[in-house]
């Protein structure tokens, strides 16, 4: 009877060593995956076309959170900077006018670079911005309908972004709303990890792997 009763004692003990054992593999699972996602990367969904034709509605894409630096959690700050976002970036950022949006668009400007849009050409410093990726869809400038088409010119102040969305004429960006500071970007997009064709309810297989350029 007490070699039974030792038996069932320690059947019992190990079985909530095991549960417990897997309590804390969740748990350290769960941290690695919020540092991660705080600190390293990030994925995000395309929600709109202004990035056209680089990246499509449905598609899901990361981030690198850590490229630009290590920042404070909540904060938007910086505490250990390694580099600035460049021209032709493409990043996230919190929305100026609502930060609990994430955007995404490509850098154009950065502190001290003077942006003017003329007839749709884009110039910076004066000299015209050869941006393979820009798409026109709309390839008449209509006065009044498409106000993007003329702008500035303008000087992005120090620590702030002027961006733009590749579809030129269907974008609202730093044209309409201003310019980004960089303690609101959340990092650069990097690769599409999966693309969603909700209108053909479809995987866009040729996409997934790609690199964001």
């Amino acid at each position: 009877m007490k070699k039974e009763n030792t038996e069932e004692k320690a059947a019992v003990k190990k079985e909530k060593g095991a549960i417990r054992e897997n309590i804390e593999a969740i748990l350290i699972a769960v941290v690695i995956a919020l540092f991660i996602r705080t600190f390293i990367v990030q994925a995000f969904k395309i929600p709109s076309g202004s990035m056209i034709d680089t990246l499509l509605i449905g598609d899901h894409i990361l981030v690198n959170k850590f490229i630009y630096g290590v920042k404070i959690p909540f904060l938007d700050k910086t505490l250990i900077p390694f580099k600035s976002p460049e021209r032709g970036d493409v990043v996230v950022f919190k929305f100026p006018e609502d930060p609990k949006k994430d955007f995404i668009k490509r850098v154009i400007g950065t502190g001290g670079d003077t942006v003017e849009v003329r007839y749709k050409k884009v110039f910076v410093n004066g000299r015209l911005l050869n941006d393979d990726h820009a798409y026109y869809p709309e390839p008449l400038t209509i006065p009044g309908l498409l106000p993007g088409d003329n702008f500035g010119p303008i000087t992005v102040p120090e620590n702030s972004l002027f961006v733009m969305g590749d579809n030129r004429d269907h974008s609202y960006d730093s044209r309409f709303w201003g310019f980004v500071d960089l303690s609101v970007v959340k990092g650069k997009a990097f690769i599409i990890y999966w693309s969603w064709n909700k209108e053909e309810f479809g995987v866009r297989w040729n996409r997934i792997g790609n690199l964001i350029e």
